[in-house]
């Protein structure tokens, strides 16, 4: 055994695209969109710490970097699919865990195997690092949706993966990451296309101002 397959997976992780099977003007591969959880997380993590919360970076690089390898082998699932009920997320969970329990058993050197079954396992969990990256994952993915629907993608879908990541994020409210993000990110990407912004700040609205109430 040697780290050869790892290494190759990355290739094939720049070869899955993000939304197979929708219309997009600037396509996004699973690696690409590693790396900017990755910057975003990094950013976040800054956040965090100016609130007074310790972080373990070395945690947090490890999660973020890693968040998505098991996409190598089964690809990229929409958020609104793997999210439309509790037990197929489960379900989907487990499935990715045992792939990866696999891989790290058969192609990583065995002195390596501890600290990659650590990075390639599920990283979104209960700690600080894990909730930065859930936040970090789905902010950019209102990056994705956000970069379609400002070139006037006609595509419905986009409306709904804005709309999904918002709903997600506001599981984090009470973290000083996502307080930044609604006070000083949002109120630029919901004012940046007047052709776009009303529906935005309508879904905006529904989640963060209605949904309080």
């Amino acid at each position: 055994m040697s780290m050869h397959e790892y290494f190759m997976g990355m290739n094939n992780l720049e070869l899955i695209n993000r939304a197979p099977g929708v219309f997009k003007f600037q396509p996004h591969s699973v690696a690409s969109h590693s790396w900017k959880v990755a910057q975003i997380a990094q950013f976040l993590g800054d956040v965090e710490e100016q609130a007074g919360n310790k972080v373990d970076w070395k945690t947090l690089y490890e999660k973020a970097l890693n968040h998505d390898y098991a996409e190598r082998f089964i690809g990229d699932i929409s958020t609104p699919v793997k999210y439309f009920t509790h037990e197929l997320r489960e379900m989907l969970g487990n499935v990715e865990t045992s792939l990866i329990e696999s891989f790290v058993k058969t192609e990583i050197p065995t002195q390596f195997q501890e600290a990659y079954l650590r990075r390639l396992l599920e990283g979104k969990d209960d700690s600080l690092e894990g909730k930065i990256l859930s936040i970090a994952d789905k902010f950019d993915l209102v990056y994705e949706a956000f970069g379609e629907l400002n070139k006037n993608n006609p595509e419905e879908v986009y409306l709904d993966m804005f709309e999904n990541s918002l709903q997600l994020l506001k599981e984090f409210s009470d973290m000083a990451s996502t307080q930044y993000i609604l006070k000083n990110i949002m109120p630029d990407i919901l004012n940046s296309n007047r052709e776009v912004s009303p529906k935005l700040w309508t879904i905006y609205n529904m989640i963060f101002v209605v949904g309080d109430k």
